[in-house]
């Protein structure tokens, strides 16, 4: 039995280079498959004017936009935030800020994260951490936590989606209301 120690002791010693030349050649592997995540285009102090018929809808600025349009989900970014004005067919103004913003290609969806603020001329604000907005259907919404002050007051919640303009307003779970003296 003694003899066959030092063979056994062997053994294990090759055994284990072998799960190690295996662990290093697994890592080469995944090297080739990786590929750079770079940006195809990239803008700096980025301002964007969109217009329709004529009129201007809304202008988007950024420092910096990175468009990703060669990857398989193609996406465009605002690492440093945007601030956005948008405008209704009468020419009243609804004002986005965010400190960071994505929109994905294809869905006419924007998430805007990172001290979320909109407001409108009548005096609404909307603020929270993550909103999104449906391009298509000029919506916003949002689970996070948000704190919405209009002229009648202040509410505190989680969840809310609204029109641009702010004429409809859709509360999901309000944890309190503090109302505006008159």
């Amino acid at each position: 039995m003694n003899a066959l120690l030092p063979y056994r002791t062997w053994l294990l010693v090759v055994f284990a280079a072998a799960l190690v030349s295996c662990e290093s050649n697994f890592k080469e592997v995944q090297k080739i498959n990786f590929s750079e995540f770079m940006p195809s285009g990239e803008a700096t102090d980025f301002n964007l004017k969109y217009t329709d018929s004529g009129r201007i809808k809304s202008i988007l600025v950024s420092p910096l936009m990175l468009d990703y349009a060669s990857v398989e989900f193609p996406f465009t970014e605002f690492p440093k935030g945007v601030d956005v004005t948008m405008f209704d067919t009468k020419g009243k103004r609804t004002f986005i800020k965010s400190n960071y913003a994505v929109t994905f290609k294809g869905t006419d969806i924007i998430d805007l994260r990172d001290k979320v603020r909109i407001s409108s001329e009548a005096g609404q604000l909307l603020e929270t951490e993550q909103l999104y907005f449906d391009q298509k259907n000029e919506w916003f919404f949002t689970e996070k936590k948000f704190k919405f002050t209009d002229p009648k007051g202040v509410s505190f919640g989680e969840g809310i989606d609204f029109s641009k303009d702010f004429k409809i307003v859709n509360s999901q779970r309000i944890k309190g209301t503090i109302d505006e003296a008159e």
